[in-house]
């Protein structure tokens, strides 16, 4: 993988960042860690994914990211205050849902609620995810133009 991925929690996904980091490393990805590095329970998410999402804005053709947090539902929504984020939240459950964020909506921010999942499926999906490429097709295009056009 040429891509760049960066990773960010706060304490809530504390744990399950670093098996993800671990796994990404020994399937020889470039993996940039943007925090938290140490667990602390009062720590606040929106620290560490405007880090990571800060980078994936910055090129989001070749950075990703993946986030945690007790829900990933605020992670998801700091992310996407970014220019050309765009974050989707996994939180368990069917994981077609993982294929489709990539290959229709060329997701390149995968928020996981970290509360609700366990550390085989994560690793399973994030490595879904990863391989997943977009589909390139001309009416998926158009709409991820529509929601650039709408970014402020």
């Amino acid at each position: 993988m040429l891509i760049k991925i960066y990773l960010a929690t706060d304490h809530a996904g504390f744990t399950l960042k670093e098996k993800v980091k671990e796994f990404l490393q020994t399937e020889g990805c470039e993996v940039i860690d943007c925090g938290a590095y140490a667990y602390d329970k009062n720590d606040d998410y929106p620290d560490f994914i405007v880090k990571a999402a800060s980078e994936v804005s910055k090129d989001p053709k070749n950075n990703r990211g993946v986030v945690f947090g007790g829900s990933g539902q605020g992670e998801a929504m700091v992310a996407n205050k970014y220019k050309n984020v765009r974050a989707v939240v996994y939180y368990g459950g069917e994981t077609k849902i993982i294929s489709l964020s990539r290959e229709h909506n060329n997701a390149n921010v995968l928020s996981i609620g970290a509360r609700f999942v366990d550390e085989k499926e994560v690793l399973e999906v994030v490595k879904q995810w990863l391989e997943t490429p977009f589909s390139n097709e001309e009416r998926h295009m158009r709409r991820i133009e529509k929601i650039n056009k709408i970014e402020c």
